[in-house]
């Protein structure tokens, strides 16, 4: 890999730092919004009376949400610019969080998760494609980290603040507080953090990559030495090269995304397959039967759930180490070992299921030494994806492409990854029906598949400017040894 570009010399200043953390707020909103719904399930199901499909069509409508919005965001941020996207997530998640906690049948709830969805698809853009543009290359994958970081902290936010508002009102169907159940306050506090964005969001500094797709390459240069303190020499030369990739008559559009002889570019397919890979090594299910495997090991119902609760503080520390590594590493490397460990976990958890019996109340019985071994199979999948696939592959979507399309280019792959996710939920209960260790291997073959794209397909972006992005359009298929 040839050094960085000398006009890449910019500092990890305080400011960029700041900024950085400010922009993956968005992922605190994307996980906790995603996840509060946990603890309002059983009563929104007794309170409006729903069936299984309206149950479910509460919660899939999310997926369904997330998905138009991460489409359509990046088409959205190439014309009102980054900051101002985030403070329309920001509003968005503010008048989903009031609605959502007021609302008063199943279709105006749907309504309001739909519209949750689609702030979350919004934050699953925007996050890494404004830190990717204002961070220097050397610490770029540590900053950009910052937005799993987010995400993971999110949902554990979430389920104590549901925990702590049933337990401060005595249940969630207490009506105790201004003549609202405690299920509705677990969605109304949500518009404190979409407050706390959308207030951020106003006096975060334009990605200067934006500026100078728009002819203000000035402007471009003050924000540059503002955040990364480079000298006025410096921040010329790079808002220089930015014009040299960024230069057209128009803004990206999808149909830029499109290739005659691929039907997408290649890099496009790259990103694509890397974003569904991540959903699909199915590391949404793997917590369907964490309690029921602690409990199979000995432990009782409260400490298992209690275990499992601890289990987030792994996924965050785990976050921590990628966050220490990526830029050390580099993604390739990191992804590489993450999936041969996703592999030989998910591996190991399908050989324990098929060895499982079924207890009387549906749950698998695993017996002997196959109780531990695939509990720790199942814990060290969970370690394996938040330390590599977990934040890396968010990193590389924000920074693989060329300059010129990042933003719709990475809408495209956030819509992917989400419409695997959709895949996955759906199609898990069916799997597990048909055999719980047979989808356990369909994972196992996931993250295989994974790796081969890695090896195969996948250059490594590490302290590489973006700009010198422009050249994975034509053979991102070439591996990089």
């Amino acid at each position: 890999m040839s050094p960085p570009h000398p006009a890449e010399s910019g500092r990890l200043t305080r400011r960029v730092a700041t900024m950085a953390v400010a922009a993956a707020i968005g992922g605190f909103l994307f996980g906790f919004d995603t996840a509060v719904i946990n603890g309002a399930v059983d009563a929104i199901e007794s309170n409006f009376g729903l069936d299984s499909i309206g149950l479910g069509t509460i919660v899939a409508v999310t997926l369904l949400g997330a998905t138009l919005g991460s489409f359509s965001a990046g088409w959205v941020a190439d014309r009102i610019g980054r900051p101002r996207t985030m403070a329309v997530a920001g509003a968005v998640f503010l008048v989903a969080a009031i609605g959502s906690g007021l609302a008063q049948g199943l279709w105006d709830l749907a309504v309001w998760r739909l519209l949750t969805g689609y702030g979350v698809g919004f934050a699953t853009v925007i996050g890494p494609l404004y830190i990717s543009e204002i961070a220097p290359a050397h610490v770029r994958g540590r900053l950009a980290s910052l937005q799993q970081m987010a995400i993971v902290l999110g949902i554990f936010t979430a389920l104590l603040s549901d925990s702590s508002i049933a337990l401060a009102l005595k249940g969630a169907d207490a009506q105790t507080f201004l003549g609202l159940p405690a299920w509705r306050w677990m969605f109304i506090v949500g518009i404190v953090p979409a407050l706390i964005y959308l207030v951020i969001a106003l006096t975060v500094p334009e990605s200067p990559r934006f500026l100078v797709a728009r002819g203000r390459a000035t402007e471009a240069r003050d924000v540059l030495r503002s955040l990364q303190g480079v000298t006025d020499e410096e921040a010329t030369t790079l808002t220089d090269r930015m014009a040299a990739t960024l230069r057209s008559d128009r803004s990206a559009r999808f149909q830029d995304l499109l290739d005659r002889r691929h039907v997408f570019l290649p890099v496009i397919w790259v990103g694509i397959g890397l974003a569904a890979l991540q959903a699909l090594v199915g590391v949404d299910v793997i917590f369907y039967y964490s309690t029921s495997l602690w409990q199979s090991v000995g432990f009782d119902e409260s400490a298992a759930f209690a275990l499992s609760v601890l289990s987030s503080f792994v996924n965050v520390a785990a976050t921590v180490v990628a966050i220490l590594l990526i830029d050390r590493v580099g993604r390739r490397r990191l992804l590489l070992a993450g999936s041969a460990g996703m592999f030989a976990s998910l591996v190991t958890v399908a050989v324990g299921f098929s060895t499982a019996t079924i207890a009387p109340d549906g749950e698998p019985a695993l017996s002997g030494v196959w109780g531990p071994v695939t509990l720790i199979g199942a814990n060290v999948f969970v370690v394996a994806f938040a330390v590599s696939w977990g934040p890396a592959v968010w990193v590389l979507l924000g920074e693989m492409f060329p300059n010129r399309i990042r933003g719709v280019a990475l809408s495209a792959c956030a819509a992917a990854n989400w419409l695997a996710g959709v895949l996955l939920n759906f199609s898990f209960p069916s799997l597990r029906d048909v055999s719980l260790a047979g989808s356990y291997a369909v994972y196992a073959f996931m993250a295989l598949l994974s790796w081969l794209l890695v090896f195969f397909f996948v250059s490594e972006t590490k302290g590489r400017p973006l700009e010198d992005m422009q050249e994975s359009t034509t053979p991102a298929t070439t591996p990089l040894r």
